[in-house]
């Protein structure tokens, strides 16, 4: 993938922070904030090289965590790991299908948190922590698996319009007769 492609990952992995902070319309209706960085994760495994992956993780993860409860850096650990799993599979992975997509999302939005969850209880902090956190992870999920999709879909969008396509005929045909003569 060129630089632009990670480009647009890493600024739509900015953009999606500072919306999660900025507005809470969707924490106010579920009582849950949907985090969108696994989504993201999911399509630049599927569909980056390794450094974005790695980008991703890192500056995704402190940008969450600069602006969230989280103790800086736990967040960058759960994603690059996510990342990571799912990059090594790619070749297995039916990325085009709509439905892998959402899967992978659901699983990348479940598994985020709980890592998460994990680091925090390893490294002695006290998250909240109770039978709200099933509802919160389960919204989360639905939230990663319908948003996962719409990455696919808005990058594909944003490929077709800014990037050009690779010219793949060349004027030279093999069927191609040369008439020569008087």
């Amino acid at each position: 993938m060129s630089w632009l492609h990670a480009l647009f990952v890493l600024v739509t992995a900015f953009l999606a922070v500072f919306w999660e902070a900025a507005f809470s319309g969707v924490r106010h209706l579920v009582g849950v904030q949907i985090d969108l960085l696994p989504a993201l994760m999911v399509y630049a495994s599927l569909c980056a090289g390794i450094t974005t992956v790695v980008l991703l993780a890192v500056l995704g993860g402190l940008w969450f965590d600069s602006l969230s409860a989280n103790p800086m850096g736990v967040s960058v650990l759960p994603l690059f790991v996510i990342g990571l799993v799912i990059h090594a599979k790619r070749e297995l992975i039916l990325r085009d299908q709509g439905f892998a997509q959402a899967v992978l999302g659901f699983a990348a939005s479940a598994a985020a948190p709980v890592m998460t969850l994990l680091l925090l209880f390893t490294t002695r902090h006290t998250p909240l922590f109770g039978w709200g956190t099933l509802w919160q992870l389960a919204v989360m999920s639905a939230g990663g698996a319908v948003a996962t999709p719409i990455c696919f879909e808005f990058f594909g969008w944003l490929d077709r319009a800014l990037v050009h396509p690779r010219a793949t005929q060349t004027s030279f045909r093999a069927d191609r007769e040369i008439r020569r003569g008087r």
